[in-house]
């Protein structure tokens, strides 16, 4: 199992900075944990980049899962009817 931190912004200037982390995990054949809990500014096109990338990953065979999501990226993920493909409950309290 790999995990990866999520950043504290995830607003749209930000995005190429997400899309250039995330890249570099795509094809981990390890389950990868997605740390939101320090997430504290989301855009939409942060959580559409988010949700691309957790569905490439599960084509490829491959589970991710976002753990420990804020408040605030658990209730932009269920706002989009994303939250139960990044494997977030709405709780903001995520194992």
């Amino acid at each position: 199992m790999s995990a990866l931190a999520l950043q504290a912004d995830l607003g749209i200037e930000h995005v190429t900075e997400l899309y250039t982390e995330l890249l570099s995990h795509l094809d981990d054949e390890d389950t990868l944990v997605l740390a939101g809990d320090k997430v504290q500014r989301v855009h939409t096109a942060g959580l559409q980049l988010l949700h691309a990338f957790v569905c490439d990953r599960a084509a490829r065979g491959c589970a991710t899962t976002v753990a420990m999501a804020s408040s605030i990226l658990a209730q932009a993920a269920q706002q989009l009817a994303i939250a139960s493909s990044l494997g977030i409950d709405g709780s903001g309290e995520h194992a």
